[in-house]
């Protein structure tokens, strides 16, 4: 029983993490403004004396990079739903046999 919910939030979490890194550096949200205009991403820019930091972060290929996580934790989501079995044999020490 733990190893399956250990798989389940393992899917839950990768889904979900997949979900937010492919869509955030799109979507402008209510309050949170562009991607580029980020008050934190100013703010360490300045301390720590790079400037050229946040035109890279601001820059569609750090969107691209990060949507690109995103598309990878999908990845491994939808690849643990189809094999979710011998991933809760492989927790549980069991042996997967795929002839059964």
């Amino acid at each position: 029983m733990v190893a399956k919910l250990t798989v389940i939030f393992l899917i839950l979490l990768c889904f979900l993490m997949g979900m937010f890194l492919t869509l955030l550096p799109w979507f402008k949200l209510n309050g949170f403004g562009e991607w580029g205009d980020n008050y934190l991403l100013a703010f360490v820019s300045e301390k720590a004396g790079f400037p050229l930091l946040r035109t890279a972060v601001s820059s569609n290929w750090a969107r691209g990079a990060v949507t690109g996580l995103g598309v990878l934790n999908l990845f491994i989501a939808f690849w643990e739903i189809a094999h979710f079995k011998e991933s809760v044999a492989k927790l549980e020490g069991e042996d997967f046999d795929k002839t059964e």
